[in-house]
């Protein structure tokens, strides 16, 4: 995933600790009276085939979108897709998953955060019916740059 998120200057910069702790965190789904806290992450693989590649084995990550869900809001926190296969359908693809996926579990709202100069990303989401819905100054660093909030009403 991070050889991924290296080849997306648009997609969020974790740390390696930030992307163990999506598979590797004490309590990764949380359920209370007050709130229900979910992280999921879909990866989509090459599914070209590989004569040394064990039965069973998977392919090499093309893309991955990574969200959280608060009880009946969810956030895109990351999505990245290889430059490689860029612009056939895949990031569309896994952004309608998480929209599907968030209808079944009762979603109100989809939130997510865009870098400003991301003209194709905003086209995506929009194109999906995200509303962009405020501004974080200079949210993003290295470099520096505004972050487009928007926001998707699944209700």
């Amino acid at each position: 995933m991070m050889k991924l998120e290296v080849q997306s200057p648009g997609a969020a910069h974790w740390s390696r600790q930030q992307y163990d702790n999506l598979f590797f965190a004490a309590n990764p789904r949380i359920e209370n009276d007050q709130a229900r806290s979910e992280a999921i992450a879909w990866i989509v693989e090459n599914e070209v085939a590989n004569e040394e590649k064990a039965p069973g084995e998977s392919g090499e990550p093309v893309a991955f979108l990574v969200a959280h869900r608060v009880d009946t809001d969810w956030e895109l926190e990351n999505i990245a897709v290889a430059s490689a296969v860029r612009r056939r359908g895949i990031g569309s693809l896994l952004l309608k998953e998480l929209i599907a996926q968030g209808a079944i579990d009762g979603a109100k709202r989809i939130f997510l955060e865009v870098r400003a100069s991301n003209q194709s990303a905003r086209a995506l989401y929009r194109k999906l019916r995200f509303e962009e819905i405020g501004l974080r100054k200079s949210y993003y660093s290295g470099p520096s740059e505004d972050a487009i909030i928007c926001c998707l009403r699944c209700n």
